[in-house]
């Protein structure tokens, strides 16, 4: 690695890892197989943790020394997690390269193991602790003697009792600063050795600094020293460093969270009915497992055997237990609550749901949004710009000012302190995965880390009805009306079908359907069944031969099937794609909140017309073509408007795409297949809601961190650099600048409850006559 000087920063340029070093990383960690997955035709992924990161500059420099290798399409770093995903071709280079390239920069890497990081973590915690605690009894003793000296000069102590304390405040700092300050010093050496510098540079340089300093006084049998300065300073960034950690393990990974759900042990069910442990990626589709109750499911699969509930609040964001029985499909991170299920494997490891919401989330940590891109460059010009300015500092304070070269030294070694960018590298990071994870609490999945950025510019909001607005399913209309032995004899003969109005009518009658044999399908018309009365009937208006006049078309334009039994006028049931429960709510919020509501659907016009007036939308449209609302889209865009599509994510694609950013409701099989930025599982739009409050909420806080930080920095730097600040006071400064940004952040976990249907209740502006209740869109 070396250094090219490129304007006024230093770029990192690469320089190809050895093969002795590929054989090094192979012989360390043998094969890394297991841990490649395929992401495309020409493209593998790999997870990796990333040891000796210390801030946003080390992202930067990881990301871009690995881009800098052919054949790499990708490389982002989670600094909350430690975690590091990069997209390569197989064909132009090996893992091993990549790790090898990464240890030839200081940083050392390995396969990503959520258990390993936990371990590693709280060790890392322990190590900080006790260098903390070593540098606060060393401060605390140092300080009484410094006091002593103080209070001495004031009273005439004498040069020789001077010169005591001193050596005394020298043993007790020296070794506890080599003790205490490892964890810059080894990070500072790692970024010298290859040739680059981070945040721990600075600072170990002033630590270094001033007690090498105050070595030479003390043997110069000078008035001052300043050990008080740099183990205080050094017990102070250590503070610092330890509630950053702590700060972050609150604001860890969603992802990371999702990851440590897998059981670590599944019982599997024999053909010969034994029962054995097995490791849970040993599970192959096929086999029979065994949950008990209180177990977490591992796999997804379908009931083979027992009745129980399930809590599926990871994957639907519904607080409410489920029943599932033989033929239900469950699915990984659901939790058995009541009795034995016994299923059959349909997924199991990287092909579950929970892996699939695993890695999407993973994704959307990851991606960069504007923001980041702001943070980074700050990152990648601070090294040059703050070692300038403390030798700009010094050599004005020593040859133009005419003060002392210790003073002109110190007041150097408060710039870099005060200068470190800390503050400004986590604004960004710590408000997204925050965010990220709020979301997935209330079942809502952020696919793409910058959606919530365009989210809360967005100034209309447009649904699709079916699927979207509606569940998508049929139900019968005015149940109560219908006489009961009507619908008890027509759902009967429906019970034998698949259709799903079918499927609606039995539903509607409940227990009240009895079996009944006989009965044949007509394809694409409807079922006969030969009752002891003669010919009964149930299908289409055609089938039963009901003429056009027999009834007008129905309010809603619905569906509808008819029932004609011998001696009996033919009945006709009515049926509605019904609202999503909370649909009006959500519809009135974001009117309250002043965005533009519009629905598009490809449904006949008086289906759309019914729907808008019932949730109270003005502007609609119907018989809308995906390419109509393609188009529609780029109209809007093209008029300065920000949509937002909210869509089923599959036919609504194009628009999904061509909207500033796309929302879409998903079932655990439709998630990856999904064309939107943000998914939300429920059968709720509550998540739709809730994904524009924390979009408003984060961008305000992202807001709020970059102004906290750049005025942090001028407010300090200018003090620093006139000789105000000491270097005690620099460390203060600049670790309660770091803490109040991540506090700050996690406000955002702080408000509500994170339940995606929590939606205010709107009772103006919402129209509840029938039929068309606003204008259509042209």
């Amino acid at each position: 690695m070396t250094q090219l000087f490129a304007g006024d920063c230093c770029v990192p340029v690469l320089t190809q890892p050895s093969a002795d070093g590929e054989a090094a990383v192979r012989d360390r960690l043998g094969s890394l197989d297991p841990y490649i997955h395929s992401v495309g035709a020409d493209a593998v992924e790999i997870h990796l943790m990333v040891e000796g990161m210390s801030c946003g500059g080390c992202i930067s420099t990881i990301e871009r020394t690995l881009m800098a290798i052919e054949g790499v399409s990708a490389a982002r770093v989670n600094l909350s997690s430690s975690r590091l995903r990069v997209v390569f071709d197989p064909g132009a280079v090996t893992p091993e390269h990549l790790i090898a390239a990464m240890d030839s920069q200081g940083y050392r890497a390995v396969p990503y193991d959520p258990v390993a990081l936990h371990a590693g973590r709280d060790m890392e915690e322990r190590r900080l602790l006790r260098a903390m605690a070593v540098a606060g009894f060393a401060a605390a003793n140092v300080m009484l003697l410094s006091v002593s000296v103080w209070a001495g000069n004031v009273q005439d102590m004498g040069p020789a009792t001077r010169t005591l304390l001193h050596w005394i405040s020298a043993l007790l700092t020296v070794p506890a600063v080599f003790y205490a300050g490892r964890p810059f010093f080894d990070s500072a050496l790692a970024a010298i050795r290859s040739g680059r510098t981070n945040m721990d540079v600075p600072i170990s340089l002033a630590v270094i600094l001033a007690t090498g300093m105050s070595l030479l006084q003390t043997l110069s049998g000078a008035e001052h020293a300043y050990f008080d300065s740099a183990i205080s300073l050094l017990f102070f960034l250590l503070i610092g460093r330890y509630l950053d950690r702590r700060a972050r393990g609150k604001a860890r990974s969603a992802a990371e969270q999702l990851a440590g759900l897998n059981a670590v042990a599944v019982t599997v069910v024999s053909p010969d009915g034994c029962l054995h442990a097995c490791a849970h990626t040993a599970v192959e589709a096929g086999m029979t497992v065994l949950v008990t109750a209180g177990e977490r499911i591992s796999v997804d699969g379908v009931v083979a055997q027992g009745r129980s509930d399930i809590d599926t609040q990871l994957i639907t964001g519904e607080t409410l237990p489920e029943a599932v029985c033989e033929g239900d499909a469950v699915f990984a991170g659901a939790v058995n609550l009541a009795a034995p299920l016994k299923l059959t494997v349909t997924a199991a490891g990287e092909g579950t749901l929970l892996a699939e919401i695993t890695r999407l989330m993973d994704a959307a940590e990851q991606r960069r949004a504007r923001y980041v891109g702001l943070a980074d460059a700050v990152s990648r010009w601070y090294a040059p710009i703050v070692h300038a300015m403390a030798l700009a500092a010094f050599c004005g304070w020593f040859l133009l000012a005419g003060a002392g070269w210790q003073d002109s030294l110190m007041i150097a070694i408060a710039v870099l302190i005060v200068t470190c960018p800390c503050a400004l590298g986590l604004a960004v990071p710590v408000v997204q995965v925050i965010a990220c994870a709020r979301l997935m609490r209330g079942g809502v999945l952020l696919k793409n880390g910058s959606a919530l950025e365009r989210l809360a510019r967005v100034d209309t909001i447009v649904f699709d009805k079916t699927g979207t607005l509606t569940l998508g399913r049929p139900e019968l209309r005015d149940v109560a009306a219908i006489d009961t032995e009507t619908l008890r004899a027509a759902a009967s003969i429906a019970a034998t079908s698949a259709h799903p109005l079918a499927k609606a009518l039995v539903a509607a009658a409940g227990e009240k359907i009895v079996a009944v044999d006989n009965v044949t399908e007509v394809p694409g018309a409807g079922l006969i069944w030969q009752g002891r009365d003669g010919e009964h009937r149930l299908g289409n208006r055609v089938f039963l031969g009901v003429p056009e006049s027999a009834s007008g078309e129905p309010d809603t334009g619905g569906p509808e099937i008819w029932y004609g039994r011998p001696g009996w006028d033919p009945v006709c049931f009515q049926f509605d794609d019904a609202p999503r429960p909370d649909a009006a709510r959500v519809i009135g919020a974001f009117k309250k909140a002043g965005l533009d509501v519009r629905l598009l659907s490809g449904d006949r016009e008086p289906v759309v017309a019914a729907m808008a007036g019932r949730l109270g939308i003005e502007e609609w449209a119907g018989r809308v073509t995906p390419n109509d609302k393609l188009r529609y889209m780029e109209d809007l865009r093209a008029a300065g408007r920000h949509p937002a599509m909210v869509g089923d994510g599959l036919n609504d694609a194009p628009a999904l795409a061509a909207a500033l950013v796309s929302l879409s409701p998903s079932s655990g099989a439709d998630i990856s297949r999904n064309a939107a930025d943000i998914v939300f599982q429920s059968n709720r739009l509550g998540g739709v809601w809730e994904s524009y409050l924390v979009a408003i909420r984060s961008e305000a806080l992202v807001r709020q961190n970059f102004a906290m930080a750049f005025l942090y920095n001028l407010i300090t730097v200018p003090l620093a650099v006139c000789g105000f600040v000491t270097p005690l006071i620099a460390a203060v400064a600049m670790s309660s600048s770091s803490l109040v940004v991540i506090l700050n952040a996690l406000r955002l976990g702080w408000t509500g409850s994170g339940r995606s249907d929590r939606v205010p209740s709107v009772k103006s502006g919402i129209a509840t006559t029938d039929g068309v209740t606003g204008k259509g869109l042209k």
